[in-house]
């Protein structure tokens, strides 16, 4: 059973994706201290360009290859690979600016018709809401479909004419300068990209395929930053080291130990190198090299809640559930509003069997709910635990919950009809139940038509 928010990939088809030919599976990751990370890199730039940030998505693409595209309304997809080869926060939050501008001038990709697109951005929906659906006991290895990534007809899907990169160019250097960043970062990702000209397109990343270059791009930026006054500024030393932290999770959860070992060395003691070590020693189910090397990062930073997570989870996947469980309570203490930590905790608290925890499973999977409405694997938690506490019309009221989010129309009727059955007339769940009933009708009723 799935403990923890470390790594959660999940199973979902994009429908622009869908028809592509030698269409390469795509992975979508989960991790609540790397989206913590971005997030906080990203909004500044959000709020300059006069988004919401709560209306961004920025999804992880397990993938070691360097992209990021914008698709399907106010989504940004960031691969692993351009997170762990970026040589520094500058160029990844040079990047984010670039997709930012693709969405402020409207550069969106497009589906060919409406229908299309809200399938699209209800897709999208489903990846963010239902990502902690996948429980295999071990984060890292979870498989997944999304049918996209290198052929040519999604490189044709993605691509941007050189007028609208120009375009995302000029408005990440406003909302470079708005935030009091320098466009170095940028300069130097561009400019590793450029070297890629002569490599056949086959084996170029496919950030070059949708992102196409020019001289005269590369020059804008280098005019730029001669003239900016933000040129030599340095991003705050905790957005370095957070930016350290988030490469080093990655790389130790993404790559071969032995590999992790290369980049990390054991005569490296540095926070991040210890850190990408101790994961890969849970990868290979060394726990007590993991529980070690977490103990003296908890030391060092107390206040960190993602590392009693890694922690707790260490020890509740290899039957130490006892043990993980204050890990978990702690994580969720420093983080009350992260939903991932708040699934950790409940998964734990209910996988333990014990009925006085029950009460604070529940607790638990409503708060994280509360953030993440759409997690169908929460919802069919949350119903176990209240039918273990014996509680079956809320329990038959959550199991219909995540029928609905399956698409299971036969099943959520059902199920929401027993529950309003049992359930007090007049309340709020009641009134849920009665809802979800008329969902199903009206959806039943549409699809008739």
């Amino acid at each position: 059973m799935l403990a923890g928010a470390i790594i959660i990939v999940l199973a979902i088809i994009i429908p622009e994706f869908a028809n592509a030919q030698n269409a390469k599976p795509l992975r979508i990751v989960r991790d609540s201290e790397t989206e913590s990370i971005i997030r906080t890199m990203a909004t500044p730039l959000f709020f300059a360009a006069g988004l919401d940030p709560a209306s961004v998505k920025i999804i992880l693409v397990e993938d070691n290859t360097l992209n990021a595209f914008v698709s399907g309304g106010m989504n940004i997809f960031l691969h692993t690979g351009l997170i762990t080869q970026s040589e520094s926060p500058e160029a990844l939050i040079g990047v984010i600016a670039h997709e930012t501008g693709h969405i402020q001038g409207g550069h969106l990709v497009r589906s060919r018709d409406a229908m299309e697109q809200a399938r699209t951005i209800g897709t999208i929906t489903a990846i963010l809401g239902t990502a902690a659906a996948i429980g295999s006991g071990r984060g890292d290895v979870a498989g997944a479909a999304i049918m996209g990534g290198q052929s040519v007809a999604t490189r044709n899907f993605l691509q941007f004419s050189r007028t609208q990169e120009s375009a995302a160019d000029h408005a990440a250097f406003r909302l470079l300068d708005a935030t009091n960043t320098t466009a170095t970062g940028l300069e130097k990702f561009l400019g590793k990209l450029k070297d890629q000209d002569l490599v056949p397109a086959r084996f170029q990343d496919p950030y070059m395929m949708t992102h196409p270059l020019n001289v005269e791009r590369i020059s804008a930026i280098r005019e730029h930053i001669k003239n900016s006054p933000n040129s030599n500024a340095k991003v705050s030393d905790k957005t370095k080291d957070d930016f350290d932290l988030m490469v080093a999770k990655l790389y130790g959860f993404l790559n071969p130990f032995n590999q992790v070992l290369q980049r990390y060395p054991e005569s490296d003691k540095s926070i991040p190198a210890r850190y990408a070590r101790a994961i890969a020693h849970y990868r290979k189910a060394n726990i007590d090299d993991t529980v070690t090397l977490m103990d003296g990062l908890i030391e060092e930073m107390p206040s960190n809640p993602y590392f009693y997570e890694m922690r707790g989870q260490a020890l509740f996947e290899n039957a130490r559930a006892l043990d993980a469980l204050p890990d978990y309570k702690k994580a969720y203490e420093l983080a009350p509003h992260d939903a991932l930590l708040a699934l950790g905790l409940a998964n734990v608290e209910l996988e333990l069997g014990d009925q006085e925890l029950l009460e604070d499973a529940i607790k638990h999977f409503r708060a994280s709910l509360i953030i993440e409405p759409g997690s169908a694997f929460a919802w069919r938690q949350l119903g176990i635990a209240y039918g273990r506490a014996g509680n079956m019309a809320m329990s038959s009221l959550a199991l219909a919950e995540e029928a609905l989010r399956k698409n299971n129309l036969v099943d959520a009727e059902h199920l929401a009809t027993r529950a309003a059955e049992g359930l007090a007339k007049g309340s709020g769940d009641y009134i849920r139940a009665l809802d979800v009933i008329e969902a199903i009708k009206t959806t039943k009723a549409q699809k008739n038509n």
